[in-house]
């Protein structure tokens, strides 16, 4: 009867309407600065997420309460004007018509935003469930994009004393007589996005890759690696992939595609590049880096670095006795490449997520006899049922256009994101009931994630802990890789290695798939104790409801966090590179 009801509301008003009618409401509001007014157009449990658009950080409020207090502390007549429906793409009824989604744009007085809301009905009155406020340009350092594109290099001799554009760009990738403002560690797909944004707001940035070549953290990678998110969550910004790529992509084409990202954005990147050491003066406010590149060794004198070597962080390799008696091959998962060698030979893979298992896979189609070792328990989910959970109805062939399924992500608060993984969890135990319990029958030890949110829980908490399955399980299930369950790695022996339940496992070759350090490890290997220790540690989600370390300040005036899948790195990209041009353009911020 509900459901009835709803569509006979939504049949009756349009969804423009509806939502027309609440802004209406919401902007008068705002613009009074009437906190209390405000927040009694939102549900009694209600979210809304800053990303600095009022607070100049990234936050999540919860209820009216907590609202209101971050209202009182930064809302006041001019924080928000011309406020705009957006008609290109929604409002639309959701859910049978119990829910309504819609955005807005809006000027604030540093610059130019955006947003989403979804209204459901509370007491017979539409309110706002979610509320989303993001910064997407800064006035005056508007990205050179649309309208606020270059017209072009200029011919003229008198001005560019007859250089043309390629040269002009292999004299500032030089950086000769010049320093970058901003120096970025690594070009991964965090590197290149938020230098991608930084080049487009005018600030001079370079990428340090100790690669050969940009994509190399993909290409370098094992040999069967396929992205487990689906293409239409994993484009890069500005450069949307063609729509003849496959649904799940192949390392190397992504790798490649990097690279063609790179010079397509003209992007500055010294490849065979690494930093060799670092110091911070806080009274001039510039790093001191060296850098060992191809040409010799160079000093940077950047205002801010970005470290962005992956959210995972470091290796984690377990110190373990008797490595060096091991007569064979062991080395880290990081370190994995083409398994076509060990055609014949015994594998032992320690560890069971997601790295593990596709080594494992890898290993065993390659002619290995493989055992894998698990140690705890895995969450696991099917690439077929559990990835269509995880991204909705949102990044899907046909779904919204990328910018406002971000919109919709990012109106989507991390806790609030938990708690729906939980049902989504159930209905894909369901769904995936004949795998799973094919892998119970073998002793396989399972887990729903922490507090039963699956793999959002583990990727957000710790970026690892769950496997998504793309052919491994089934061939645990079968006894085709065998499963070494519940214990430890004791020791290395000549022949392979010893658990700690007493087990032995012959092998001529031992994969450590045991994860990897929080990158605040990496930033101490790199910058040392006195820089890392100023830092959090990235991952989990905090007590403001946001993940831990990245894409925001992080305790140290000069350093910056940037990391994540591809999906965080497009959103979030654009969140950092504005604060890092606020600062240098000298704005005043909240």
């Amino acid at each position: 009867m509900a459901t009835e009801t709803h569509q006979a509301i939504a049949a009756e008003v349009t969804a423009e309407a509806t939502f027309a009618a609440w802004l209406d409401r919401f902007t008068a509001a705002l613009q009074a600065a009437d906190v209390a007014g405000t927040t009694a157009l939102l549900a009694g449990d209600c979210w809304w997420r800053d990303l600095l658009a009022l607070t100049w950080d990234l936050g999540t409020y919860r209820g009216r309460d907590k609202v209101a207090t971050m209202l009182g502390d930064h809302l006041a007549p001019d924080s928000f004007a011309n406020i705009r429906m957006t008609t290109e793409f929604g409002p639309r009824y959701q859910g049978d018509g119990e829910i309504v989604e819609g955005f807005i744009t809006f000027e604030t007085p540093l610059g130019f935003g955006r947003g989403a809301v979804r209204l459901l009905r509370e007491d017979g009155e539409w309110v706002a469930w979610t509320v989303l406020t993001e910064l997407d340009d800064l006035r005056d350092h508007e990205r050179a994009i649309g309208p606020h594109r270059s017209r072009g290099p200029r011919h003229n001799p008198a001005d560019s004393g007859g250089r043309n554009w390629l040269q002009k760009r292999q004299e500032h990738v030089r950086y000769a007589g010049s320093d970058p403002d901003v120096v970025v560690i690594g070009a991964g797909q965090g590197g290149l996005t938020v230098a991608a944004n930084l080049g487009l707001m005018g600030v001079d940035t370079l990428i340090l890759e100790k690669s050969e070549r940009v994509g190399d953290g993909w290409r370098k990678r094992y040999h069967s690696l396929v992205l487990h998110d689906p293409v239409w969550a994993d484009n890069l910004p500005y450069m949307p992939y063609p729509d003849s790529w496959p649904v799940y992509c192949p390392k190397d084409k992504i790798a490649d595609w990097f690279e063609s990202y790179a010079s397509a954005m003209e992007l500055n990147v010294w490849t065979s590049a690494e930093m060799t050491s670092s110091a911070y003066d806080e009274a001039t406010g510039r790093w001191t880096l060296r850098v060992r590149t191809p040409e010799g060794e160079r000093e940077l004198h950047p205002r801010d670095v970005i470290l962005a070597t992956g959210a995972a962080g470091e290796p984690n390799v377990p110190a373990v006795a008797g490595r060096d008696r091991f007569a064979g091959t062991s080395y880290h998962s990081s370190r994995h490449g083409s398994a076509q060698s060990w055609a014949g030979k015994k594998a032992v893979v320690v560890g069971a997520c997601n790295s593990g298992h596709d080594i494992a896979q890898d290993l065993y189609e390659a002619g290995a006899d493989v055992t894998l070792v698990q140690r705890s328990s895995t969450h696991i989910i099917s690439q077929e049922h559990g990835i269509p959970a995880i991204f909705g109805s949102n990044f899907v062939e046909g779904g919204p256009p990328t910018k406002y399924a971000d919109l919709l992500a990012s109106g989507t608060p991390w806790p609030l994101v938990l708690e729906m993984a939980k049902e989504g969890v159930k209905e894909t135990a369901k769904k995936d009931a004949e795998l799973l319990a094919a892998l119970d029958a073998v002793g396989f030890k399972r887990n729903d994630g922490p507090d039963g949110t699956g793999l959002m829980g583990y990727a957000l908490a710790y970026g690892g802990g769950y496997y998504i399955n793309v052919g491994c399980s089934q061939l645990i299930a079968d006894g085709k890789i065998k499963l070494a369950q519940g214990s430890g790695l004791a020791e290395f022996t000549p022949e392979g290695i010893r658990l700690e339940d007493g087990r032995t496992l012959q092998a001529d070759l031992v994969v450590l798939a045991t994860g990897y350090k929080n990158m605040r490890e990496t930033a101490r290997r790199l910058f040392g104790d006195e820089v890392a220790d100023r830092l959090p540690l990235v991952l989990g989600i905090g007590e403001d409801g946001e993940i831990g370390g990245l894409y925001r300040r992080t305790g140290h005036p000069a350093f910056w966090y940037m990391g994540g899948p591809l999906a965080w790195v497009r959103i979030y990209s654009k969140h950092l590179a504005l604060q890092i041009t606020a600062k240098h353009a000298g704005l005043q911020t909240p």
